[in-house]
């Protein structure tokens, strides 16, 4: 009787587990952008004291990934850590403020330039373009009131893709530092002041100039829309002087 002639494992199958299991997120990164969400969207307030037996609680996790995190996100500024006190959320004073958008002021027209120079360079797919151009515009003008989850949510999502098309690591996390630190702001102070239109036309000429690989107009387009930001805050301040609420007096 002949023997049954013996089948191979193609190479796909055979490696079928491998590529089925899913990338675990590490603790202390899972930790670390749960604690900086719920300081964003205030959940957490400036000025207010940190327990980390409490916060282990909240995200039903162990107190050495929670620690690192908190040690991080000091190092980033945005909890300060008090010896015999505890842990503090970093309240930021109106000049601090200015500082943040200053150095966003800095470097981000570079990483718009730098994005828009990889794209003339024929390095960036025409599918992370179009994605660029569509979260640019991503929030609903027509939503009233403006929604400022939405809102900060795609605005973030826009400075991060561009930041990733820039191909400067190091710049791009140190972008990502400061815009999240002045991404509580709208929260905090200037949510009655969203202009969503105005916000996606600046987005949108942004990624226009970049998508023709203009780097200097990037960067002069990332500028002004920098800028305006700077201005409001510095209206607001004019006009009401005590609208900064969760903030120190310098």
């Amino acid at each position: 009787m002949p023997k049954k002639p013996i089948q191979k494992k193609s190479r796909d199958t055979a490696n079928s587990s491998k590529i089925a299991a899913p990338k675990t997120v590490p603790l202390v990164t899972q930790a670390y952008e749960r604690i900086k969400e719920k300081i964003i969207t205030l959940h957490f307030l400036p000025g207010q004291y940190l327990n980390e037996a409490a916060i282990c609680g909240q995200l039903a996790l162990g107190r050495t990934p929670v620690h690192q995190a908190l040690q991080r996100l000091h190092l980033e500024g945005m909890v300060e850590i008090l010896p015999r006190k505890g842990i503090i959320v970093q309240p930021d004073s109106l000049s601090e403020i200015i500082k943040i958008l200053d150095s966003r002021l800095t470097v981000e027209p570079d990483i718009a330039r730098g994005a828009a120079y990889r794209v003339k360079a024929g390095e960036v797919e025409a599918s992370a373009l179009e994605e660029l151009r569509a979260v640019a515009v991503a929030t609903d003008p027509n939503q009233v009131p403006p929604d400022i989850a939405a809102f900060t949510t795609n605005d973030r999502r826009f400075h991060r893709q561009l930041a990733e098309l820039s191909g400067n690591d190091v710049l791009s996390d140190f972008a990502r530092r400061l815009h999240e630190r002045s991404t509580r702001f709208w929260y905090l102070n200037l949510w009655q002041t969203i202009d969503v239109p105005a916000s996606n036309k600046q987005h949108a000429s942004i990624a226009k100039a970049v998508i023709a690989g203009d780097g200097d107009k990037a960067a002069q387009r990332m500028h002004e829309h920098i800028l305006a930001l700077r201005e409001r805050l510095e209206h607001v301040q004019k006009m009401s002087p005590g609208a900064f609420r969760g903030t120190v007096t310098p």
